[in-house]
């Protein structure tokens, strides 16, 4: 009987060796290449009374919002996700109520578009993807990529108001 245990008891801290063993060779490999956090853009002085003047908006409702009317006004047809923001005692030049978001395979890219001009609110990759942004005083280009895959959104307003256009390449 005291053979049999002592196997046993061999047998239990060989596997708990093996388990623990392969467990931390695992996740040590892992470790840096399973996730990586999304980057947001950072917020200037200038985004910042902006950001805090418009609410957020949630692409789909929750199951409260759905049992309950909602106050604010409805998306217009041509952008789901687009809601006027409500006027605030010192607006920014630029806002104009027009939030628009734009989803794409790699990520999302969310566009305040005034009269003459447009401000990126915000961008965000999708999981696997990177990003980067460039502006200038007529557009913003926003590029998602992963491996040779690559996806822009192009917002410029030269030559009248605010467009967006998305590119797949």
């Amino acid at each position: 009987m005291r053979r049999g245990f002592v196997h046993v008891l061999a047998w239990l801290l060989a596997t708990g060796a093996a388990v623990t063993l392969s467990w931390w060779g695992v996740h040590t490999v892992m470790a840096g290449t399973a996730y990586d956090p999304p980057r947001a853009l950072p917020i200037t002085a200038a985004d910042a009374t902006t950001q805090e003047s418009k609410p957020l908006v949630s692409p789909t409702p929750t199951p409260t919002e759905r049992a309950t009317p909602s106050k604010s006004p409805a998306p217009t047809p041509s952008s789901p996700t687009a809601k006027p923001a409500p006027s605030s005692k010192s607006p920014s030049p630029t806002a104009s109520g027009q939030v628009r978001s734009y989803d794409t395979d790699g990520g999302r890219a969310v566009f305040d578009l005034g009269e003459k001009s447009a401000t990126l609110v915000s961008a965000t990759p999708g999981t696997g993807w990177s990003m980067q942004v460039w502006k200038t005083e007529s557009w913003i280009r926003v590029e998602f990529s992963s491996g040779a895959d690559r996806v822009s959104v192009f917002c410029t307003w030269h030559d009248g108001p605010p467009r967006v256009e998305i590119g797949t390449y």
